[in-house]
């Protein structure tokens, strides 16, 4: 799931983390604190002489005082820390839709791209990890536990246990040649079929 707009480029420069954005645009300092390391109520936008305009999603689902509860070794700066240096998959669909159909996001259009994850891990698995949770919201209320041990690399991964995301280390530059389709969707429904260079 992306940001309407930002096919061209997440082809030029790939899917990046938030880290890897901010790096991309040169954001230091206090305003990269506050992106980086605290929640965001609303979106963020980057504008870079070179590099254009990008969307920093917010990240709203993560409620503070859950947050606080739920977490178990780490605090919440760090946890935002850690959410914000990883490139998120969903692995179903279901979950895909029900966030896209969210009260936060159901009025906008958002890209959502299809990727071939046997080829994705085939480059990437080395950087590749594995969640059992939505890592990224604490509602409803009884958010699952969370903390340094939530991202599992595939070696540890225990086989038995669903797999809700799959992560990539702070970036996937060349995304495009994993690429199988980009639709455009609103409030949880299919709008149309995106046309790109590269397409299969």
């Amino acid at each position: 799931m992306a940001e309407d707009g930002s096919l061209g480029g997440i082809l030029r420069y790939g899917l990046l983390s938030t880290s890897a954005l901010l790096d991309l645009f040169e954001v230091r300092g206090e305003r990269r604190e506050a992106i980086e390391s605290a929640r965001r109520p609303e979106s963020v936008v980057l504008k870079h002489p070179e590099h254009g305009r990008a969307v920093v999603r917010d990240n709203k689902p993560l409620g503070e005082k859950a947050l606080a509860r739920c977490l178990t070794d780490i605090s919440p700066r760090e946890w935002y820390r850690t959410l914000n240096g990883r490139v998120f998959f969903w692995t179903e669909e279901a979950r895909l839709v029900k966030l896209l159909g969210a009260r936060a996001y159901r009025e906008r259009a958002h890209l959502v791209l299809v990727v071939d994850t046997a080829s994705l891990l085939a480059r990437h698995a080395q950087s590749v990890s594995l969640s059992t949770i939505n890592s990224g919201a604490t509602f409803p209320l009884g958010a699952p536990p969370r903390g340094s041990g939530t991202f599992r690399p595939l070696r540890e991964f225990p086989l038995a246990r669903p797999v809700v995301e799959l992560t990539v280390d702070y970036a996937v530059p060349d995304v495009r040649d994993f690429i199988l389709s980009v639709s455009r969707w609103r409030g949880g429904e299919k709008v149309g079929d995106v046309r790109w260079s590269g397409a299969r």
